[in-house]
């Protein structure tokens, strides 16, 4: 089949807005689908590939990562989907070749699969480059076959597509990374997206004590109606002194499990010290480069080695996504996994750039850009 044309929202150099462009997109090739996009969260990642000035992907680049949509087209070889199925995109298929996926343990591949680059920016033929081979500020996108996970028909691609990344990571890191008992203590540092889903991970767990951390008011409350039963405004007391005297249960105090979300180095450290004796600390917030910890190892009440504690890093929820996201889905399905409040703006591809302001400036758990069925 021939080309087709779109639109999409493009970085075309460093430092500059994103902006809408026309597009053309190649069919598939062997192993790759081409997707209408009809909804897109806007996810902080997107909005780090620009201020990083594209993360190291050639220029122009085509942003977004957390889609869903319809298939159009199937390339060669592609026998589990069809045009028509509706599809939320990952950015991590496991690649069935690395030493991890050799072992039987696909959920830590570092060699995702990716399709060839399909999209041309229309006014000169320039390749893009897609945010985690996926590019879902976008009317159509192509991905390697096995990133395009089929939902079940009820399910609203406008909620789905929360799954493909933010949501994942947060339930994924009390599933997944750091499995979260029955009945355990839980403390979580930031409650943006990915916090709120930690904190919903922890209620379908079954945690007794969901402690929420944060300095915004109102994403403590945001985090009371997604399920935690504690709030603790970090700007105002010692964080970590508050959970271990909320946790005390006739010992010195802390947490099973401490989900740090923000990415702030200081957070990782007070998440360490939350622990109770045995805890576990994930650390889920992308850092800088430069960043680093400090961790005591001998007081005997928070220290590493007399508190025997733990520290673990959480990518993406390590996430399965053929096994997720549709578990994922049906949890929404059956009102046990909260998404339709997760969505506090609809927005279209020409908003991105006010988006990513509100984000960083204003009270948004997910922005959701919204292109015609």
């Amino acid at each position: 089949m021939s080309s087709r044309q779109g639109k999409a929202v493009l970085l075309n150099a460093p430092d500059t807005p994103a902006v809408v462009e026309d597009i053309l997109v190649d069919p598939p090739g062997p192993n790759e689908v081409l997707v209408r996009i009809v909804a897109s969260g806007v996810c902080h990642t997107d909005l780090t590939v620009k201020n990083l000035k594209g993360m190291g992907m050639p220029f122009p680049i085509v942003l977004g990562h957390e889609g869903a949509g319809y298939v159009e087209e199937v390339g060669e070889g592609v026998t589990h989907l069809a045009p028509g199925d509706p599809v939320v995109l990952a950015y991590r298929a496991p690649c069935e070749q690395c030493p991890a996926c050799r072992r039987g343990d696909p959920r830590h591949c570092y060699v995702a699969l990716r399709p060839k680059q399909r999209i041309h920016r229309k006014r000169d033929g320039a390749l893009c480059s897609q945010v985690l081979r996926c590019g879902t500020f976008s009317t159509y996108t192509v991905v390697h076959a096995k990133a395009a996970i089929k939902m079940p028909t009820d399910m609203p691609l406008d909620k789905a597509c929360l799954i493909a990344c933010g949501v994942v990571t947060g339930v994924g890191a009390t599933f997944n990374t750091t499995p979260v008992f029955a009945g355990s203590r839980v403390a979580v540092i930031g409650c943006g997206g990915v916090g709120l889903s930690v904190i919903q991970g922890a209620k379908l767990a079954h945690a007794r004590q969901i402690i929420a951390i944060d300095i915004n008011p109102t994403k403590l409350e945001w985090a009371r109606k997604f399920g935690a039963t504690h709030t603790v405004n970090a700007r105002e007391t010692d964080p970590v002194a508050v959970v271990r005297a909320l946790t005390e249960d006739g010992y010195d105090g802390g947490v099973e499990f401490a989900f740090e979300a923000t990415g702030i180095p200081s957070c990782i450290e007070q998440a360490v010290r939350m622990l109770a004796y045995g805890g576990t600390a994930t650390t889920i917030g992308l850092p800088a480069a430069t960043d680093s910890v400090t961790l005591n190892l001998g007081d005997m009440a928070t220290g590493v080695y007399w508190n025997k504690a733990a520290l673990r890093v959480c990518h993406a929820g390590d996430t399965l996504p053929s096994h997720d996201f549709p578990l994922l889905a049906q949890l929404y399905l059956q009102k046990q996994l909260n998404l339709d409040d997760m969505v506090t703006r609809i927005i279209g591809l020409e908003d991105v750039e006010d988006a990513f302001h509100e984000m960083e400036t204003g009270n948004v758990i997910r922005s959701v850009i919204k292109l015609p069925v």
